[in-house]
């Protein structure tokens, strides 16, 4: 899932596994974080994508984003229309 993209051509994707931990009988949850390469910028926070390994791109960037899986559904607040009431009556007459 990518958790950041404010880079160019680059998106964090963070990774969950679950192993079973033996001392404390249960599940744990751990996350890896991995920079990887978006040639076109496709990529939103909250896709699901898939990542193929590549040469070293940078110093921390060795992952490719291969495609994307399924696209985030992003909220877009409603507009709200401004009135002329509003707007005249915010304005001070010159006199």
């Amino acid at each position: 899932m990518v958790v950041s993209n404010k880079m160019q051509k680059s998106v964090v994707v963070a990774v969950d596994r679950l192993f079973y931990h033996k001392v404390y009988d249960r599940y744990v949850k751990r996350t890896s974080k991995f920079m990887a390469h978006d040639e076109h910028n496709l990529c939103n926070i909250g896709d699901k994508v898939r990542l193929d390994s590549s040469r070293p791109l940078s110093k921390r960037k060795h992952w490719i984003v291969a495609e994307i899986l399924k696209k985030a559904r992003i909220y877009v607040p409603p507009s709200t229309p401004m009135t002329n009431n509003i707007s005249s009556s915010s304005e001070a007459p010159a006199s």
